[in-house]
């Protein structure tokens, strides 16, 4: 039997496979951050064998109150994931137990969304009569930041702008871009269709692509929280959010989203801008408003659970909404999805998903209409 993990994102430490009832690993921390909860590896040889897998520093993970009631999410082919129901956290330790129908499996904490799917996301986008693909600049190892434009660049548009994977292991973050953008650029869609005639979208699927390749949890290839660096990017250590932010400069902003996962809360939630100094009533009735109209295009969407009030404290306008908020004056908002399951609509197989991800980004475009003809 053996482990591996040199493919894109993997990230596993392996301390002992001597017994498959007794697999040691360790959670593996970012590749220049001591940030660690993600992990993403392959067994082979294990077909009928009963595994029991303990990630041992379980309880060192960036947030452990992600554990309790998380299911390990594994798959055959890569294609087709679940999740692994003897999965618990006792005693400080993640331990999984599966006994695999194949030789070879993958786990991971939640789908992966690979740099070669975003490759074909953006070639694909690339294709259509709707949008085209450019470069707003280069992260700190040198990959693109790919941005897709869909509509026209005209002052009689409004200038929308949507971020994901700021975080790379929040890859259903970019499951819901791919299934916003499948929705958008979707000629037969009628509320696409009027999205397109009243704004330009800039929508960035992965921010952070080297983080996304290293397999790290939060952190860019300098080991930089990307969504603390907005107030003061820095061109070398922090390059993915300086150059966006000087592009946005360039457009303006009407609308901003920045698509997140969250470790701990089994829900889909927008985190606000209420805190956000300058924050007027004006704004308060154009955000009640898009929060009302994901409200009502999605069921996996609620309000009862989010983030307290003083959360981000010092930090508040380091994150991208809070100071594209602002700066613009405009609804900026950024969207939580779970790592585990919605604990409003629960599904014992797959948890939430890449499908349910993509669902909610195709719902999304509701919800932006609903802002573009507010006023």
């Amino acid at each position: 039997m053996r482990i591996s993990h040199s493919f894109d994102s993997g990230a596993i430490e392996v301390l002992s496979l001597d017994d498959p009832e007794n697999i040691r690993l360790r959670l593996r921390a970012d590749n220049a951050a001591e940030f660690r909860q993600w992990f993403h590896f392959r067994v082979q040889g294990a077909a009928g064998r009963s595994l029991r897998m303990v990630f041992e520093n379980a309880a060192e993970a960036a947030y452990p109150d992600g554990w309790p009631e998380y299911r390990c999410v594994a798959s055959y082919d890569r294609r087709n994931w679940f999740r692994v129901a003897a999965t618990r956290y006792e005693d400080g330790q993640l331990v999984v137990e599966h006994a695999p129908a194949h030789d070879s499996v993958y786990y991971a904490y939640f789908e992966p969304y690979s740099y070669e799917r975003h490759l074909d996301l953006v070639g694909w986008a690339e294709t259509s009569p709707f949008a085209h693909v450019d470069s707003v600049g280069s992260t700190v190892e040198g990959r693109e930041l790919d941005r897709v434009v869909v509509g026209r660049e005209s002052p009689a548009h409004r200038p929308v702008w949507i971020l994901a994977r700021q975080h790379p292991g929040e890859t259903m973050a970019e499951w819901f871009i791919e299934g916003l953008l499948e929705r958008l650029l979707d000629a037969a869609d009628p509320v696409a269709r009027r999205i397109r005639e009243k704004a330009v979208l800039y929508i960035v699927p992965n921010m952070n692509p080297d983080g996304a390749i290293h397999g790290n949890l939060r952190t860019n290839a300098a080991g930089r929280n990307l969504n603390r660096e907005w107030r003061t990017p820095d061109a070398q250590a922090s390059p993915e959010v300086f150059h966006v932010r000087n592009v946005m400069e360039a457009t303006g902003c009407d609308l901003f989203l920045d698509i997140h996962g969250d470790e701990a809360l089994p829900y889909v939630f927008f985190s606000t801008a209420e805190e956000v100094p300058g924050f007027t009533a004006e704004a308060a009735a154009r955000q009640a408003r898009m929060v009302a109209a994901l409200s009502a295009a999605s069921p996996d969407f609620q309000t009862d659970h989010g983030y307290k009030p003083g959360r981000f404290g010092e930090e508040l306008l380091t994150l991208a909404s809070k100071w594209v908020a602002h700066r613009f004056g405009c609804v900026s908002l950024t969207l939580e999805m779970p790592f585990k399951d919605n604990a409003n609509m629960p599904d014992g197989h797959a948890g939430w998903s890449s499908a349910r991800s993509k669902r909610l980004g195709a719902a999304m475009l509701n919800a932006i209409l609903a802002h573009l003809e507010s006023r």
